[in-house]
């Protein structure tokens, strides 16, 4: 059943429209890269950009169920890079659906470019699938242990002196999603959370592209 519903979904997103339809006028620019003729149109909906227009060098293609927040300092990321050896760019949008005190939530969209230079979206793990197969933890008042594989980790919470009565039942690992494209690696940063506002350390998921698909190749723990 899981594979019917990947195939579906990457047939999906392979015949999804992709055309030349100009902008309207209710979109403006949220974002551009100059250097490689790409620019996002959105329209502002209640705090939010939504009903998203991509013009990737001259041909443009809808996302309309996208949200941004509008706050400029999150704008929509655009990065145009090889991120799985096949000598072609592929691009990268990130964006940012909450932020506040201890909290950035991101979500990220990677297109392949195909033979006729259209592009074709492709399915990208979600982080917190990832951790819940691979990471085990665990959280008392003294410690938290996180164990990624053969790799166990424990942190001292109890240096924390402020938060005791505030503390998790379990470690929280959504309160921070952040994407990034390092070294051409496609990576997304968790921030494993114990009590409102403190955090253990991060884990670290390097993407590899597999089976079609954006998989975990990685996943580091870095402590606090």
């Amino acid at each position: 059943m899981k594979r019917i519903t990947l195939l579906t979904m990457a047939l999906l997103n392979f015949i999804s429209p992709i055309n030349s339809e100009a902008t309207t006028p209710e979109h403006e620019v949220i974002a551009t890269n100059k250097d490689e003729n790409i620019t996002i149109f959105a329209k502002k909906t209640d705090g939010f950009y939504e009903d998203f227009q991509i013009d990737y060098k001259g041909i443009v293609f809808h996302r309309p169920s996208w949200k941004n927040v509008t706050n400029p300092t999150y704008a929509p990321q655009i990065v145009y890079e090889d991120i799985n050896s096949d000598i072609k760019k592929e691009l990268i949008i990130i964006l940012t659906t909450g932020y506040g005190t201890g909290v950035l939530e991101e979500v990220v969209a990677v297109f392949h470019q195909n033979k006729d230079q259209s592009l074709k979206e492709v399915l990208v793990d979600n982080p917190l699938a990832i951790v819940n197969k691979n990471v085990k933890s665990s959280l008392n008042s003294e410690k938290a242990e996180i164990s990624i594989g053969k790799n166990h980790y424990e942190v001292n919470v109890a240096r924390f002196s402020s938060y005791p009565e505030r503390l998790f039942d379990e470690i929280f690992f959504g309160s921070i999603i952040q994407y990034e494209v390092i070294d051409k690696n496609l990576t997304v940063t968790l921030y494993p959370l114990v009590a409102p506002g403190v955090f253990t350390g991060s884990i670290i998921i390097t993407y590899q592209y597999r089976d079609n698909m954006y998989q975990a190749k990685s996943i580091e723990f870095q402590p606090e």
